[in-house]
């Protein structure tokens, strides 16, 4: 389980997370939804241990995010990562050495789908090629939870669907899958739980087939119900 205890984050003039209490189960890919500067990425990276709260903690499985934590926990960024020097294959390298869970054998078969030359140098790429890289080299450790943030950014529709397919094949009962995107309607169509942060707050967590069930409605419907003009496009 993740729990985050009135976690609150602020810099100088300007609170990103704003006492942010949830309970997140193993067993569910969540969505984690808001327009920009709402707070997803400032909570995933205090979820990571990347960055400390002002106020409140993080526990995963009853204990404090620590180094123990973090080597359950992989983490997906918006911004590249990756030296220019290295080539594909060697990025999977670099994550072998840094973590026991990653696997070379699932990295190339990753790569093998995503059409990714592991020859190719990662300066080289365009912002498709990337996102795809990134997706496979977070999808080949054997994590308990991963956190991806904004994953189909800067990608065609074949594409994808092929990033899709990578992180729900990686879905179990003991993992967890928490996916921020703008892209709404594309995570509908996988995701069974949805985190909605407005304003730096929490406005809800839903369950996406009760919302279709009891209130008649889709993820967009609920978005949109939400944010309204403020949300932006999604």
């Amino acid at each position: 389980m993740l729990e985050s205890i009135e976690i609150t984050k602020k810099f100088i003039g300007k609170t990103a997370v704003d006492n942010i209490s949830m309970k997140l189960e193993a067993g569910h890919i969540y969505a984690l939804l808001g327009p920009n500067g709402s707070g997803k990425t400032t909570w995933m990276k205090m979820v990571t241990g990347l960055i400390k709260p002002t106020s409140g903690y993080v526990m995963y499985n009853g204990t404090p995010i620590g180094i123990p934590s973090r080597k359950d926990i992989a983490y997906m960024a918006t911004e590249p990562y990756f030296y220019d020097w290295m080539t594909i294959e060697g990025v999977g390298k670099y994550y072998q050495d840094f973590f026991d869970d990653f696997s070379m054998d699932k990295y190339h078969m990753m790569l093998n789908r995503m059409e990714l030359d592991r020859s190719t140098k990662t300066k080289t790429l365009s912002s498709g090629m990337m996102a795809k890289l990134k997706v496979a080299v977070t999808m080949a450790r054997e994590a308990k939870v991963y956190l991806l943030d904004e994953p189909l950014n800067g990608i065609d529709l074949i594409a994808r669907d092929d990033v899709m397919k990578t992180m729900i094949e990686n879905a179990r009962e003991d993992n967890m899958l928490i996916i921020s995107s703008h892209l709404v309607e594309e995570l509908e169509s996988f995701v069974d739980s949805a985190i909605f942060i407005k304003d730096a707050r929490l406005a809800g967590i839903f369950n996406i087939e009760e919302l279709r069930q009891s209130e008649g409605l889709s993820l967009a419907d609920k978005y949109r119900e939400i944010f309204g003009h403020a949300g932006g496009e999604y």
